[in-house]
């Protein structure tokens, strides 16, 4: 890398400035997909040149890659985590559907792109590093996805949740929370009070099909 593109890179707190790369890429490969991105695109929304990119990043790949686990971090942090509580398991399960939801809407780009992204790396061609990875960001995924299919299984021997097959459960709910990632666009002058409004509703709907009625 040249000295110029190192001085640009050291302006930043190496982990503050890898932030900022991965955000850039996230936009990028939701805006454009990942086949059609480029370093210079990344570079472009960053506003920087491609040396700073390559400074963090060796690869457009290993971007990719690290978008994902940045998806799944947020998800284990703002809603897996809440599985772990002492609470009723319909209570945390509702919590974590609210939760889960707002994540789609707050951190767009990187959801949207962990999403669409895994199932279409892992039908395509890739390099055995590739596909390694790939497999580990899946397990990421299935941990996440383990904590709803474990409280939602203390739901039922609660008696709070329906008896119903748990992971064919986990997998519908989690599809139309996912699903967000779709339909969802920011509104002009949108605000935190109107993303958690839409996110009580859609955890309203979606809860209320697995309560139990009480006798």
């Amino acid at each position: 890398m040249d000295r110029s593109a190192r001085a640009e890179a050291g302006e930043d707190d190496k982990a503050d400035g890898r932030a900022a790369v991965l955000e850039a890429a996230a936009r990028a490969f939701m805006q454009d997909g990942y086949a059609a991105t480029s370093i210079d695109d990344v570079a472009g929304l960053l506003g920087a040149t491609k040396g700073r990119v390559y400074y963090y990043y060796r690869s457009k790949a290993d971007l990719f890659f690290d978008v994902h686990r940045e998806s799944m971090r947020q998800n284990m942090e703002g809603a897996g985590r809440i599985a772990l509580e002492d609470a009723p398991a319909l209570d945390r399960l509702e919590r974590m559907v609210r939760a889960h939801a707002l994540l789609m809407m707050t951190h767009l780009p990187f959801q949207r792109v962990s999403v669409l992204g895994v199932e279409m790396h892992l039908a395509g061609s890739t390099t055995p590093r590739q596909r390694k990875t790939l497999n580990e960001i899946v397990e990421l995924r299935d941990a996440y996805e383990q904590r709803f299919v474990d409280v939602i299984s203390q739901g039922i021997a609660e008696g709070a949740i329906r008896p119903l097959d748990v992971k064919m459960v986990v997998r519908g709910l989690l599809g139309a929370l996912n699903w967000i990632t779709v339909w969802y666009r920011p509104r002009e002058g949108e605000t935190d009070a109107d993303r958690a409004r839409m996110a009580d509703e859609l955890t309203t709907y979606l809860i209320n099909g697995l309560r139990r009625d009480e006798a």
